[in-house]
């Protein structure tokens, strides 16, 4: 019997080591991904010259590798701000998009159900199409933050209402919260359409623009404006994983173990609004995200919310930036929607998904 023992032992051990090579494996997958999408563009910059202009600006050091002034404007000026900005918001819908499974015990849950993105396209839309007389009254620093600052809000608005219909005296409901959800997001998509009939030529097209999703726009102080924000709610979320492996077996579960069952599940719904809202707030409304990769992660590492939180922040991160080297490499000059291109490939997963689960009964089967 000690001898079986030893062998299971040795065999859990085994498992949690390929594990966690798997998660180094993605944290690698990731540096490579940056590389890549760093050097790819109009003016082409090699991985060499990449490490020696960051070594000459961040070190002060000398890596004998020769580049150029425009080499080197492309890649701090414009590449590198929509890389880090396009893996804090990858990891953001990544990483919320795999609390909200957790929570919901379901692979099909995503941030998008409990309205959050449409809240946040609510309020980028009412500003764009109804808020130019505020523009014009507040300083120049706080206009050019308006439209960002209104999306992060309404995310935040239509979650505390999605949240609210869905507390009972027993607790949080999470089939009306869904339900709520739903009906959120069609009374979000009927005011963006009062808005885009409102609209004139130039907010119509911002409006298709923003609701597209992008990170065409990025700059360093949109990224550092974004850290702080998604970095507390990413580390906040992170921290659950104990609940959620302890909700695989069911609320009585949870609570039987002694968990505060209702208090995390609003720690959950409080940051993957924070979370998604901060994201949607920078880039547009970017679709399965949440959805395709944390689905993705769990196919490869398994369920435990120890590695697969993680694991998918680094997903959400790289998925969000080769998606975004071929939204702007596929039609140069042009530089096609970051949600169009996610669209295109999450739809397809999404419905090969949906067949896949077709006559699966139970969660993990």
């Amino acid at each position: 019997m000690q001898d079986i023992a030893v062998g299971l032992m040795t065999a859990e051990d085994r498992r949690a080591r390929r594990r966690r090579l798997q998660l180094i494996a993605l944290g690698l997958l990731l540096v490579f991904g940056c590389l890549l999408s760093a050097g790819i563009g109009a003016v082409s910059v090699s991985p060499g010259q990449v490490l020696a202009i960051l070594m000459a600006h961040l070190a002060g050091a000398d890596a004998g590798i020769e580049y150029g002034r425009r080499e080197e404007i492309v890649l701090l000026a414009i590449r590198l701000p929509r890389l880090v900005l396009g893996v804090i918001v990858g990891a953001a819908l990544g990483v919320a998009g795999a609390v909200l499974q957790g929570l919901f015990r379901n692979p099909l849950a995503d941030p998008a159900l409990i309205g959050v993105s449409s809240g946040a396209a609510v309020g980028a839309v009412l500003i764009i199409v109804l808020g130019a007389p505020l523009a014009a009254v507040l300083p120049d620093l706080l206009s050019a933050y308006l439209i960002p600052v209104a999306a992060f809000l309404g995310g935040l608005l239509v979650t505390g209402l999605v949240y609210g219909l869905a507390q009972r005296q027993s607790g949080t409901d999470v089939a009306i919260l869904l339900l709520a959800g739903i009906a959120m997001n069609a009374v979000a998509a009927a005011i963006v359409g009062v808005m885009i009939f409102l609209s004139d030529d130039q907010q119509l097209r911002d409006l298709n623009f923003w609701l597209l999703g992008s990170l065409a726009g990025a700059t360093w102080e949109k990224a550092m404006i974004a850290l702080p924000i998604i970095a507390v709610a990413v580390a906040a979320l992170l921290s659950l994983h104990r609940f959620l492996n302890a909700m695989l077996l069911g609320e009585e579960a949870a609570q039987y173990l002694g968990l505060p069952v209702e208090t995390a599940k609003r720690f959950c719904v409080l940051f993957v609004a924070l979370a998604t809202g901060g994201a949607v707030a920078m880039t547009g409304v970017v679709a399965f995200v949440g959805l395709v990769v944390p689905h993705m992660v769990r196919m490869v590492i398994g369920p435990d919310h120890r590695l697969l939180l993680p694991a998918s922040c680094l997903g959400g991160g790289l998925v969000v930036i080769l998606a975004d080297l071929l939204a702007r490499t596929i039609a140069v000059p042009s530089d096609l929607p970051l949600g169009i291109v996610m669209s295109l490939t999450g739809g397809p997963f999404f419905i090969w998904l949906l067949v896949r689960r077709r006559g699966i009964t139970s969660w993990g089967s």
